[in-house]
């Protein structure tokens, strides 16, 4: 059984959280729920811890095969190994799923509950405006979402290169000065400023390092290290009495 998970601050017509290491089966590096796929655990390991992830949710989630770009999709348009780094749904009951260990997880909700959306952020996702793409999306205003960044990498832990920093002309407040002419980038900063920019009002930050803290996965603390899944999905209604 799952034993811990941090909810996700999203408006209360909708659910979502981001799972922590704890509750699975899978062994050391991947100790013990990794949900993902390709990074090097056992599939039988990831398919049990995937089976425990399910059975808290109205269904299996809808996994993408992330590779750090842009691309946006509705998960009525969903087929196995969809390379897609956001997806959104206005179906009740279909589950919403990013995995990471470093990158930003990013929840999004209208206020009414009636689409969903969830966002993989990495440095190159900001940089190719997954944000606004997502935004874009969804069939409602951007002032009537909400957004929720989960468990992800803080600033003083995430040293970069220049070369990372030149891709974001009018983000210069996200960098601050490293050794040998390495930056901190704070990925959380640029993310919270896009999802301005796209008109978002509501946005809250977990303020969670899963870096500095042990209960979460860590690339860079860990190199061979798992996955933990951001999931979020509109509840389903109850079917009308005598139905």
């Amino acid at each position: 059984m799952i034993e811990r998970v941090v909810r996700a601050d999203v408006p209360s017509a909708v659910r979502g959280f981001t799972t922590t290491r704890a509750g699975g089966c899978s062994v050391a590096p991947f100790d013990s729920l990794n949900l993902g796929g390709n990074c090097g655990d056992r599939a039988e390991a990831v398919a049990e811890n995937r089976r425990r992830l399910a059975a808290l949710l109205p269904m299996e989630p809808y996994w993408l095969s992330q590779i750090h770009g842009a691309r946006v999709i509705h998960l009525d348009d969903w087929e196995r190994g969809i390379e897609a780094d956001a997806a959104w749904t206005d179906r009740p009951g279909q589950v919403a799923a990013v995995l990471t260990a470093d990158c930003l997880p990013i929840l999004l909700a209208d206020r009414s509950g009636t689409c969903v959306a969830a966002v993989h952020a990495g440095w190159r996702g900001l940089a190719g405006e997954i944000i606004q793409a997502t935004v874009d999306a969804l069939p409602v205003r951007p002032d009537r979402l909400g957004a929720w960044i989960g468990p992800r990498i803080g600033a003083v832990h995430y040293p970069v290169g220049q070369e990372v920093r030149a891709r974001f002309s009018g983000y210069e407040f996200a960098f601050q000065p490293h050794a040998q002419g390495a930056w901190l980038a704070d990925l959380s900063a640029i993310a919270m400023a896009q999802l301005r920019q796209a008109g978002l009002g509501a946005i809250r930050d977990c303020g969670l390092c899963n870096h500095a803290d042990p209960r979460f996965f860590s690339v860079r603390r860990g190199r061979r290290t798992g996955r933990m899944a951001s999931v979020i999905w509109i509840p389903q209604l109850p079917a009308p009495v005598g139905c």
